[in-house]
């Protein structure tokens, strides 16, 4: 059964969280598939976003405010600050009772079906990077998979590929699984620290 953009969202707190809960603590400065971002600096990335997200849902007022390197907004240990971020995801989630309904965003009113399927799908590639810094393989869920394709299927490419969001595709090679098909989609190697 597909899922929506909320499922889609709490499974990929429940994805990320296990990528993060796995990394060694010599790990975090490791260079990810992002080009130029360690590790650190992707959690920093998605828990911003996070954080922000759960603000949205919340209705509070948000501000975005951009760390440079995305590193420097964890404070503490990552995986404490990771926690802290999921579990305020989680309970502005727990509040949504209507994807249709629309909140302000920082791109201009949205619902929350729409609001949310950006950083949902964020949760699961950036979850993949994490993981392929640190030496590790992870499969995406194939609804998830299927949810992402779905959100660029009709998108012009030149809204998605460019600085900050995918670059060119890469080949993904022979045999390759869905999620490895899916990561080239997005520019990425899919054999990134194999």
């Amino acid at each position: 059964m597909a899922w929506d953009s909320l499922q889609m969202y709490s499974n990929g707190l429940d994805f990320f969280g296990e990528v993060v809960d796995a990394v060694p603590a010599d790990g975090w400065g490791r260079p990810s598939p992002c080009a130029g971002w360690t590790a650190l600096d992707v959690l920093g990335h998605v828990g911003a976003a996070t954080a922000m997200g759960a603000a949205i849902l919340a209705g509070e007022p948000v501000e975005f405010n951009r760390v440079d390197p995305p590193g420097g907004a964890v404070t503490g240990d990552p995986g404490t600050w990771w926690a802290q971020v999921e579990a305020a995801a989680r309970d502005a989630a727990t509040s949504v009772d209507d994807l249709d309904r629309v909140v302000d965003s920082p791109r201009g009113p949205r619902t929350i079906e729409e609001g949310l399927s950006f950083p949902a799908a964020d949760l699961f590639l950036h979850g993949w990077d994490i993981a392929a810094a640190t030496g590790r393989r992870v499969e995406i869920p194939g609804e998830a998979v299927d949810f992402i394709h779905g959100m660029f299927k009709d998108m012009p490419a030149e809204i998605y590929r460019g600085p900050g969001i995918f670059g060119p595709e890469v080949h993904a090679g022979h045999g390759a699984s869905a999620t490895d098909k899916l990561i080239a989609f997005t520019g990425r190697d899919p054999h990134f620290g194999s």
